[in-house]
């Protein structure tokens, strides 16, 4: 199981690096395939004016979940990295607890069970009760990647600063991204 440690890095290595390790959420979950990086210098990111009530866990250890909603209904998973950096969870490889995320997003295609932040909190069962918490302890359990993998970086979606920025990774070729990567900025 990945620990505490792995996430005391700069958040672009924790990015990468995350790409293919096995999310599991109470025996829910699978592969990760789409993440984004942000850090305290990108104006996208929540910490860039500093810490506030909503982003104070981005602020505490490594190895936490930040959870936060959006729009007001969307919960979105976070693992906090060095303090002030995240890594956004976009998309994971649905194989693990199937039946109860399918139940949880109403039976939709397996594909789009957990394609995108909100779908993938959503089949996972997680909202604001899980922020802060620890990434090495039940509920939640990372499992390193079991394979070398074709990583592709490129722009990341639906933010209004920052948007130059390539700090979208995915797992080249995945049929579970939240979006076809385009355009391909770089591989990795």
């Amino acid at each position: 199981m990945l620990g505490r440690v792995f996430f005391d890095r700069p958040v672009l290595e924790v990015a990468r690096d995350i790409i293919g390790a096995t999310l599991l959420y109470e025996g829910a979950g699978g592969p990760i395939v789409e993440v984004e990086a942000y850090d305290e210098t990108d104006p996208a990111s929540h910490s860039f004016r500093g810490p506030t009530p909503r982003n104070r866990t981005m602020f505490g250890a490594p190895g936490h979940a930040y959870v936060y909603k959006i729009y007001g209904i969307h919960h979105c998973l976070n693992f906090v990295c060095r303090p002030g950096s995240a890594v956004l969870i976009r998309a994971l490889e649905p194989r693990f607890g199937l039946e109860d995320m399918a139940g949880r997003r109403g039976g939709v295609s397996t594909r789009q069970l957990c394609s995108g932040p909100g779908r993938l909190a959503q089949a996972l069962g997680i909202d604001l009760a899980e922020d802060g918490l620890a990434l090495d302890a039940p509920p939640f359990s990372i499992l390193p990647a079991d394979a070398v993998h074709h990583i592709a970086a490129g722009p990341r979606i639906g933010i209004t600063r920052g948007v130059e920025t390539p700090w979208r990774f995915v797992l080249a070729g995945s049929a579970f991204l939240s979006r076809p990567l385009s355009p391909l900025r770089a591989d990795l």
